[in-house]
Protein backbone atom coordinates (compact mmCIF):
# COMPACT_ATOMS: atom_id res chain seq x y z
CA UNK A 1 0.00 0.00 0.00
CA UNK A 2 1.45 3.35 -1.00
CA UNK A 3 1.68 6.26 1.41
CA UNK A 4 0.10 9.61 0.64
CA UNK A 5 2.38 12.53 -0.15
CA UNK A 6 2.27 15.81 1.75
CA UNK A 7 2.72 19.11 -0.06
CA UNK A 8 3.43 22.41 1.67
CA UNK A 9 2.18 25.69 0.21
CA UNK A 10 2.38 29.23 1.56
CA UNK A 11 4.20 32.50 1.13
CA UNK A 12 7.96 32.70 1.19
CA UNK A 13 9.49 32.66 4.67
CA UNK A 14 6.62 30.83 6.40
CA UNK A 15 8.85 27.82 7.04
CA UNK A 16 7.71 25.34 4.39
CA UNK A 17 11.19 23.90 3.83
CA UNK A 18 12.21 23.76 7.49
CA UNK A 19 8.93 22.30 8.75
CA UNK A 20 8.62 20.03 5.73
CA UNK A 21 12.08 18.56 6.26
CA UNK A 22 11.37 17.96 9.96
CA UNK A 23 8.03 16.30 9.15
CA UNK A 24 9.62 14.13 6.46
CA UNK A 25 12.32 12.99 8.89
CA UNK A 26 9.75 12.16 11.55
CA UNK A 27 7.60 10.20 9.09
CA UNK A 28 10.62 8.58 7.40
CA UNK A 29 9.64 10.06 4.05
CA UNK A 30 11.75 11.60 1.28
CA UNK A 31 11.82 15.43 1.34
CA UNK A 32 12.04 17.73 -1.68
CA UNK A 33 12.04 21.51 -2.06
CA UNK A 34 10.99 22.65 -5.53
CA UNK A 35 13.32 25.66 -5.50
CA UNK A 36 16.31 23.45 -4.60
CA UNK A 37 15.45 20.91 -7.31
CA UNK A 38 15.15 23.74 -9.86
CA UNK A 39 18.50 25.20 -8.77
CA UNK A 40 20.23 21.80 -8.95
CA UNK A 41 18.91 21.14 -12.44
CA UNK A 42 19.63 24.63 -13.73
CA UNK A 43 23.02 24.85 -12.05
CA UNK A 44 22.05 28.35 -10.97
CA UNK A 45 20.18 30.08 -8.13
CA UNK A 46 16.50 31.01 -8.42
CA UNK A 47 17.40 34.72 -8.47
CA UNK A 48 19.56 34.18 -11.57
CA UNK A 49 16.77 32.24 -13.30
CA UNK A 50 14.37 35.12 -12.54
CA UNK A 51 16.89 37.62 -13.97
CA UNK A 52 17.59 35.66 -17.16
CA UNK A 53 14.27 33.95 -17.90
CA UNK A 54 11.89 36.20 -16.00
CA UNK A 55 9.18 34.96 -13.71
CA UNK A 56 7.37 33.07 -16.54
CA UNK A 57 10.51 31.05 -17.30
CA UNK A 58 10.94 30.21 -13.64
CA UNK A 59 7.25 29.24 -13.33
CA UNK A 60 7.61 26.90 -16.34
CA UNK A 61 10.49 25.13 -14.61
CA UNK A 62 8.55 25.03 -11.35
CA UNK A 63 5.45 23.53 -13.00
CA UNK A 64 7.55 20.79 -14.60
CA UNK A 65 9.22 19.91 -11.28
CA UNK A 66 5.90 19.88 -9.39
CA UNK A 67 4.29 17.64 -12.00
CA UNK A 68 7.25 15.25 -11.88
CA UNK A 69 7.68 15.09 -8.10
CA UNK A 70 3.97 14.77 -7.30
CA UNK A 71 3.88 11.54 -9.29
CA UNK A 72 5.86 9.90 -6.46
CA UNK A 73 4.12 8.34 -3.47
CA UNK A 74 5.09 9.06 0.09
CA UNK A 75 7.10 12.27 -0.25
CA UNK A 76 7.02 15.61 1.51
CA UNK A 77 7.33 18.55 -0.87
CA UNK A 78 7.87 22.22 -0.06
CA UNK A 79 6.67 24.32 -2.98
CA UNK A 80 7.66 27.85 -3.82
CA UNK A 81 5.37 30.61 -2.61
CA UNK A 82 4.04 31.31 -6.09
CA UNK A 83 3.47 27.70 -7.14
CA UNK A 84 -0.28 28.13 -6.62
CA UNK A 85 -0.45 30.88 -9.25
CA UNK A 86 -0.77 28.26 -11.97
CA UNK A 87 -4.05 26.35 -12.07
CA UNK A 88 -2.26 23.21 -13.25
CA UNK A 89 -0.06 23.21 -10.15
CA UNK A 90 -3.10 23.61 -7.92
CA UNK A 91 -4.82 20.78 -9.74
CA UNK A 92 -1.95 18.27 -9.41
CA UNK A 93 -1.22 19.19 -5.81
CA UNK A 94 -4.87 18.69 -4.84
CA UNK A 95 -5.27 15.50 -6.84
CA UNK A 96 -2.05 13.75 -5.84
CA UNK A 97 -1.65 14.32 -2.12
CA UNK A 98 -2.49 16.17 1.06
CA UNK A 99 -1.87 19.93 0.88
CA UNK A 100 -0.81 21.81 4.01
CA UNK A 101 -0.94 25.61 3.94
CA UNK A 102 1.51 27.30 6.28
CA UNK A 103 0.45 30.86 7.02
CA UNK A 104 2.11 33.59 9.04
CA UNK A 105 1.20 37.11 10.18
CA UNK A 106 2.47 39.91 7.94
CA UNK A 107 4.78 41.37 10.60
CA UNK A 108 6.41 37.99 11.15
CA UNK A 109 7.12 37.61 7.42
CA UNK A 110 8.65 41.09 7.25
CA UNK A 111 10.83 40.31 10.28
CA UNK A 112 11.98 36.95 8.88
CA UNK A 113 13.04 38.45 5.55
CA UNK A 114 14.47 41.83 6.53
CA UNK A 115 18.07 40.77 5.77
CA UNK A 116 17.27 38.28 3.00
CA UNK A 117 18.88 39.15 -0.34
CA UNK A 118 18.05 35.87 -2.12
CA UNK A 119 14.33 36.34 -2.75
CA UNK A 120 13.76 37.96 -6.15
CA UNK A 121 10.26 39.21 -5.40
CA UNK A 122 11.49 41.21 -2.39
CA UNK A 123 14.26 43.05 -4.21
CA UNK A 124 13.80 46.74 -4.91
CA UNK A 125 10.74 47.49 -2.86
CA UNK A 126 9.09 47.87 0.52
CA UNK A 127 8.79 44.30 1.80
CA UNK A 128 5.69 45.11 3.85
CA UNK A 129 3.85 46.34 0.76
CA UNK A 130 5.12 43.43 -1.32
CA UNK A 131 3.87 40.94 1.28
CA UNK A 132 0.49 42.73 1.45
CA UNK A 133 0.11 42.42 -2.31
CA UNK A 134 1.22 38.77 -2.32
CA UNK A 135 -1.16 37.92 0.53
CA UNK A 136 -4.09 39.54 -1.27
CA UNK A 137 -3.26 37.71 -4.49
CA UNK A 138 -2.33 34.30 -3.10
CA UNK A 139 -4.32 33.67 0.10
CA UNK A 140 -7.48 32.68 -1.82
CA UNK A 141 -5.39 30.29 -3.94
CA UNK A 142 -3.77 28.71 -0.87
CA UNK A 143 -7.21 28.33 0.73
CA UNK A 144 -8.56 26.76 -2.45
CA UNK A 145 -5.87 24.09 -2.66
CA UNK A 146 -5.23 23.37 1.05
CA UNK A 147 -6.58 20.44 3.02
CA UNK A 148 -5.12 21.89 6.24
CA UNK A 149 -3.93 25.32 7.41
CA UNK A 150 -1.46 25.97 10.21
CA UNK A 151 -0.24 29.35 11.42
CA UNK A 152 3.50 29.69 11.94
CA UNK A 153 3.91 32.44 14.43
CA UNK A 154 5.35 31.91 17.88
CA UNK A 155 6.07 28.18 18.01
CA UNK A 156 9.32 26.83 16.65
CA UNK A 157 9.57 24.61 13.57
CA UNK A 158 9.98 21.38 15.59
CA UNK A 159 6.85 22.10 17.59
CA UNK A 160 4.91 22.97 14.45
CA UNK A 161 6.08 19.82 12.63
CA UNK A 162 4.93 17.73 15.61
CA UNK A 163 1.57 19.53 15.64
CA UNK A 164 1.09 18.83 11.92
CA UNK A 165 2.13 15.20 12.34
CA UNK A 166 -0.33 14.71 15.23
CA UNK A 167 -3.17 16.21 13.18
CA UNK A 168 -2.38 14.09 10.11
CA UNK A 169 -2.07 10.90 12.19
CA UNK A 170 -5.28 11.60 14.12
CA UNK A 171 -7.17 12.09 10.87
CA UNK A 172 -5.69 8.97 9.28
CA UNK A 173 -3.80 10.86 6.57
CA UNK A 174 -0.50 9.25 7.56
CA UNK A 175 0.29 6.09 9.49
Amino acid sequence: MSQISIYFVGLMAVGKSTVGRLLADSLDMQFYDTDHVIEERAGAPVAWIFDVEGEPGFRDREQHVIDELTQQDGIVLATGGGAVLRAENRRVLSARGCVVHLDSPLERLVERTKKDKKRPLLQGGDSREIFRRLLKERLPLYADVADYRFVTDHQGPKSLAKQIERKLRNEGVVR
